[in-house]
């Protein structure tokens, strides 16, 4: 009974300390782990380390009062707690007075833990620094530790640091085995840095045998980054030849790459050669879903290509692939932008018709684009068609809307849309300034030239031959 009560007046707490920041949070869930005795001392480091007061002599100094008992599992708890709220210098402190006062007694899996917490926080500096300190004094990296390492350094620029400590890893007592291989290479591959990733699959093909597929993955994928489809390609065949049948993933990745690449060099070239690769993936029984759709239709809205956009949606149609929601939203976009705007009102209505329920981040941002294209009675229909929907969340239309409504000059709108908002019981951002005409400026479309009447236009090509005339006398004085 006295157990439940505990556990129930825990819970309580927890429920009410949404004030507190996560340090105080972490300390209290600790609190509840540790034994009774260890409580002040977890308390005592974690307020002396997240203190803003004084620099990092004075935390040391008072580092140094400590007269607890420090254990290595009471580092790795420090760390735990205050590693969201403390700047990682103070952190970087206290583990290296840690490690001064404990030496030996510190594991390797805290110390691991310690530079798992820098690389996290993407700090080269104190990571640097606490993978010198673990090789001085001969310390084992597990293979965790080494691979989010890698992926730190390489997306802080640093590829070549990920490969040097990749190449020395048995100096850091952490072998060069399946995961650890898997680890740089994916690392790499994220970033890009296929060329690279490859010479590491050459250098160990003996020690990632049972994971090529995944290998193969990682590298297709790299390559598609830099948009080379020749290389992407290649890959495939590959993966063909070593009887690894590439899957969805696969040609999906290859058809961002290709889509992407001819984005930029041969628009044209588009469809057909999307739709070529889809036909691919049926002769592998591999059907294009719509994501791969919507990777096309993605590109060819960049290029405002609305044709091809329309004939694809109703390839998805008339095919086993339905469009999604997603597929709706980029057709109806690229209409929006270039001014088919009942026909993309038609789109979102065929779309519900399909019993489709899209999210709020799709009207959203639909609504968004009218009103950057100055549309905002389009706009309004379709915040119609949202609240039909019951969907919720209409507190960021309206504060989109009324400002563009009043600042067109239409004050009768938006002072109805805030009454509206104010009846649903919406709170707005949006100041009660905007519906007063003597405080907002109402944004009139300015001419982009001055016309010249025909009675202006002998006088306009007087003055013209005139200023000719002074040229050319001006030329012939300096001859």
């Amino acid at each position: 009974m006295h157990f439940l009560a505990n556990s129930r007046w825990q819970i309580f707490l927890l429920q009410n300390m949404k004030t507190y920041n996560s340090c105080t949070l972490s300390i209290f869930m600790y609190s509840t782990m540790l034994p009774s005795s260890a409580v002040p001392e977890l308390n005592e480091l974690c307020s002396t380390v997240s203190s803003s007061i004084g620099g990092l002599d004075d935390l040391e100094l008072s580092l140094n009062k400590f007269r607890g008992s420090l254990t290595s599992s009471l580092v790795a708890q420090i760390l735990d707690c205050c590693k969201n709220e403390v700047p990682t210098r103070r952190l970087l402190r206290f583990f290296l007075w840690s490690s001064k006062n404990l030496h030996y007694n510190l594991q390797d899996k805290d110390y691991n833990y310690g530079i798992r917490v820098f690389a996290e926080k993407k700090d080269h500096t104190a990571m640097d620094i606490l993978i010198s300190d673990l090789k001085k004094e001969g310390r084992a990296m597990d293979a965790l530790t080494y691979g989010i390492v890698a992926e730190t350094l390489v997306k802080l620029g640093k590829e070549d640091e990920a490969l040097g400590i990749f190449k020395n890893l048995d100096k850091y007592k952490c072998p060069q085995d399946e995961r650890s291989v898997t680890a740089v290479i994916n690392a790499l591959c994220a970033k890009g840095h296929a060329r690279k990733a490859e010479g590491v699959v050459w250098h160990h093909k003996d020690k990632i045998t049972g994971v090529m597929p995944c290998i193969y993955r990682s590298l297709l994928y790299g390559w598609s980054v830099q948009e080379n489809v020749k290389e992407a390609r290649r890959i495939i065949k590959e993966m063909k030849s070593a009887g690894v049948m590439p899957d969805l993933f696969c040609y999906n990745t290859f058809l961002r790459c290709l889509c992407e690449r001819n984005l930029q060099h041969n628009p044209s070239g588009l469809v057909p050669e999307a739709l070529n690769v889809m036909m691919e993936m049926r002769s592998y029984r591999i059907a294009p879903t719509s994501v791969s759709y919507n990777i096309l239709l993605s590109c060819l809205g960049k290029t405002r290509r609305v044709k091809e956009s329309c004939r694809i949606l109703e390839i998805m149609k008339n095919s086993d692939c339905s469009p999604d929601c997603v597929s709706y939203y980029l057709v109806a976009r690229v209409l929006y932008l270039s001014g088919r705007f009942g026909k993309g009102n038609k789109i979102v209505g065929e779309m519900i018709g399909e019993g489709l329920m899209p999210d709020r981040k799709f009207y959203y941002n639909l609504i968004g684009i009218l009103c950057g294209v100055e549309r905002v009675n389009y706009a309004l229909e379709l915040f119609e068609q949202m609240k039909r929907c019951s969907l919720g969340g209409y507190g960021p239309v309206y504060d989109v809307l009324i400002p563009k409504l009043c600042r067109g000059g239409d004050f009768e709108k938006g002072k109805e849309l805030w009454d509206e908002a104010r009846t649903m019981g919406i709170s707005l951002c949006s100041s009660r300034d905007v519906l007063d005409p003597s405080i907002i400026e109402v944004f009139k479309p300015r001419k982009k030239m001055e016309k010249i009447s025909l009675v202006d236009f002998p006088k306009a090509s007087c003055q013209v031959k005139a200023k000719k005339n002074m040229g050319r006398q001006r030329r012939t004085r300096v001859k």
